[in-house]
Parts: C-alpha cells; sequence; structure tokens
C-alpha cells in the first residue's frame, strides 16, 4: 500500500492514525519483507505468535528516532536490538471487508494469542477537515511526522490510491548530493551546506537541520538524502528545504 498526498478533500468519517516514521514491512505469515523485497533478520521470538495470515505495517519505536530503527533492522543477523522495536499493523491484505472489519481479524487473534512485538496502530475516526488539522497540529506539536487518512470502506490495493493519503506541514522528497561548501558564522570552520540535485536535474541548496555530528560528518557526494520543504517556487524549486537524513535502501 502506497500513500497519495491530501489535497483538502473532505475525509469526513475517514480514519486518521499517526504517520509512524520507521521502516515499513510485510508480514506474509511466515517472515518480514521490506517494501524492497528483502526479508528481515528478525529474531524468532520478535515474531513469535505472529498470525499465519499477511499483515501490512511499519516497524517502530518512538518519534524521531528513525536512524535507530534503521539500523536495528538492516543488519544481516538476528540480534537483541529489536528489543526495541515492534510491529506496528495497520492492515490485513487478504480479508475482506472494510478496514475496520479486517482490522478487525487481526485484534481478535490477539486476544487469543501472545504476540509481544506485533500491535496494531490506533485509529481514530475523522469528523470533518477541522478534526483533521487538529490532530495533525496535535501530532506535529509532539515531534510526530504527519498523520495518514483512508477511506474505512474501500479494499486493500498494491499501488498509489486516493483512498489512503498522507497529511503533512512540509512535503518530503529525494535528492542526490553533488557538492558541498563550508559554513559561515559559527560553522566557518566545517560543513555549511550542500547543493543536490533532483531526479529532474533541479540545483538546490540545502543548509539547516543538520546535526552537529553530521556537520562534522555530512553525507557524501553522491548519497541520496531525503529533504522536506513548505512548497515549491515557481522556478521548480523547493522552498524553505530542511535536511532529514540520508536515504537508507532495505
Amino acid at each position: 500500500m502506497l500513500l497519495q498526498e491530501w489535497d483538502g478533500q473532505d475525509v469526513s468519517g475517514w480514519l486518521m492514525s499517526e504517520k509512524m516514521d520507521g521502516v515499513r514491512a510485510y508480514w506474509d505469515g511466515q517472515k518480514l519483507i521490506s517494501r524492497g523485497g528483502v526479508e528481515l533478520a528478525a529474531p524468532a521470538w520478535f515474531t513469535e505468535g505472529f498470525p499465519p495470515f499477511a499483515v501490512d505495517g511499519e516497524l517502530w519505536s518512538k518519534r524521531g528516532d528513525f536512524e535507530t530503527i534503521i539500523s536495528i533492522v538492516k543488519k544481516k543477523e538476528p540480534h537483541d536490538g529489536w528489543k526495541n522495536i515492534a510491529f506496528y499493523a495497520f492492515d490485513v491484505p487478504n480479508e475482506n471487508g472494510g478496514l475496520i472489519q479486517r482490522l478487525v481479524k487481526l485484534e481478535y487473534y490477539l486476544k487469543l494469542n501472545q504476540a509481544d512485538y506485533l500491535k496494531v496502530a490506533k485509529q481514530f475516526t475523522c469528523k470533518d477537515n477541522d478534526d483533521l488539522k487538529r490532530f495533525l497540529t496535535e501530532v506535529e506539536k509532539g515531534g510526530g511526522e504527519g498523520v495518514v487518512v483512508r477511506n474505512p470502506d474501500t479494499k486493500y490495493v498494491v499501488k498509489r490510491d486516493p483512498n489512503s493519503l498522507k497529511v503533512k506541514s512540509f512535503q518530503d522528497a529525494e535528492c542526490e548530493v553533488v557538492e558541498h561548501h563550508k559554513g559561515e558564522g559559527k560553522y566557518k570552520n566545517s560543513f555549511g551546506s550542500l547543493t543536490c540535485k533532483t531526479d529532474d536535474g533541479v540545483m538546490f541548496d540545502i543548509g539547516s537541520g543538520f546535526s552537529d555530528a553530521e556537520r562534522k560528518n555530512p553525507p557524501a557526494i553522491g548519497a541520496k538524502i531525503t529533504y522536506k520543504f513548505q512548497e515549491m517556487t515557481k522556478g521548480g524549486k523547493p522552498r524553505f528545504p530542511i535536511y532529514m537524513r540520508i536515504k537508507e535502501e532495505i
């Protein structure tokens, strides 16, 4: 399941949940698989009690912890670091009925079976668009990434779907690092900003969002990074781009 951007359409009666900034994963009934199709090295104790049917979800720990999550998940061998995360389910792909009915199947299964590291992502009914904006503000003020809203009456689909939307104050995208620039002022002796290029060949600079550690060891030239921005300028460049992280492929 992939998400489209919310563009102000009426989502009254839809289900909304926090958009977790973790690692997407798919439980096929036997193993955990990444969005890129790689089998993840989850320990047997982590998936103990998981259902014999498919579940779509997110490997997550807490807000603002993406770097820790990705470091745990991308290792090739099982390890105890998995104790710090859980698999948060937001759909049961092969079950009939709408989203609520699909999730009820998993909730019923979990009442009868103990699965310590499998949780159902909490869903809230959206009263109207103002309710959505209130929830988004609450999530973002707490350090969350955004909100997902989904039409509860539609089937699960494996593609971008107008019935599954992500809602954020900032948009995000990816680019390739092509040049580093020295800093000024407090950063005069270290990295200050970088120039990057989109897949469409648009060049622009990013100078904010970097931690002190990242300024000492910035993303390498040629690396793919994720950034966020408010909107596009008339010239086709992102307005107020802010560095988020290196793009990690799994």
